[in-house]
């Protein structure tokens, strides 16, 4: 497979966590604190069976494996804001905001890493970052069309760590694995998850919740999927431009979520929240059209 298939799968199956997630901490559970502490702990296993599976390279240096965790740090936290965001907004507001982060990455990119974009890598990825931030405008109570600006910085925020980190991420992916990533991404995720959330009065509230089982298995099923979306988005990282990848990974994702979303609402209405009018329907395809065309323009320059 070639980079860009790698990148939009593994934007496709972010698609799905997010929606997972939202129904996770929107109707299953307590707290942000009792979804990071199960998750802190299931990334922990994952980091200690791939750490024995994959070794560091003998010749890394400590300067390169400062850099590799520095980016993990930072998606971590930008994890966390785009958590936290979810709890008290739309998954289908959160997320585009959240993955206008292209923008960012091409900015720091050209004088960091060197990468040059022909002019049609910049208008394409102007169009997608464009779709994906009109996707977030939604009709209010009163009948006009306006542009969630409550989280505004809170999920900027969230998207300039992401740039930062898949800068950081794509330096020190020349020197170790994916899979080297993978692991070092996956201690420091649970190491800030399991310290910000390990108290006892979330293990009791883990204890007391209804549908454990269900809850659980939901959980399970999306720490699986997780962790095949994040070893893909590094390979591709590994193996494309880090400004071209970022708007694939990044920036399509809306149209995964408000995609799954939409057909949640038909199939199973309830199970995160959903106010798709039907007057907005026709200007977020106008969006999704937007990042569909500039992903395909990436895809044939």
């Amino acid at each position: 497979m070639g980079w860009i298939s790698i990148a939009l799968l593994s934007t496709s199956i972010f698609g799905i966590v997010s929606i997972i997630d939202s129904h996770l901490l929107t109707r299953r559970l307590p707290g942000l604190r009792a979804f990071l502490l199960p998750v802190g702990i299931i990334h922990l296993i994952y980091g200690c069976v791939f750490f024995f599976l994959f070794p560091l390279p003998d010749n890394i240096s400590v300067w390169q494996i400062l850099v590799a965790v520095t980016s993990s740090l930072l998606r971590t936290v930008a994890i966390i804001i785009m958590l936290y965001t979810l709890t008290k907004e739309e998954v289908s507001q959160v997320i585009p905001l959240v993955y206008t982060y292209p923008i960012f990455v091409v900015i720091m990119a050209v004088p960091l890493l060197g990468e040059t974009l022909h002019y049609l890598e910049c208008l394409a990825i102007i169009m997608v970052v464009a779709g994906a931030v009109l996707v977030s405008f939604r009709r209010s109570s009163y009948g006009s069309i306006i542009w969630r600006g409550k989280p505004l910085l809170l999920l900027f925020g969230s998207s300039l760590l992401l740039a930062m980190a898949d800068i950081t991420g794509k330096y020190a992916l020349g020197y170790i694995s994916p899979w080297n990533m993978f692991w070092l991404s996956a201690f420091c995720m649970s190491g800030i998850f399991v310290l910000l959330s390990m108290r006892s009065y979330i293990i009791r509230q883990l204890g007391d919740m209804t549908r454990k089982s269900s809850t659980i298995a939901l959980l399970l099923f999306n720490e699986i999927l997780a962790p095949i979306a994040i070893l893909l988005m590094f390979l591709a990282l590994e193996r494309g431009l880090v400004s071209l990848v970022s708007t694939i990974v990044g920036s399509s994702r809306p149209v995964f979520v408000f995609a799954f979303a939409f057909l949640l609402s038909r199939i199973l209405p309830g199970f995160i929240e959903w106010h798709a009018e039907k007057g907005m329907l026709a200007f977020r395809f106008i969006a999704i059209a937007m990042i569909v065309g500039g992903v395909i323009i990436i895809q044939i320059i």
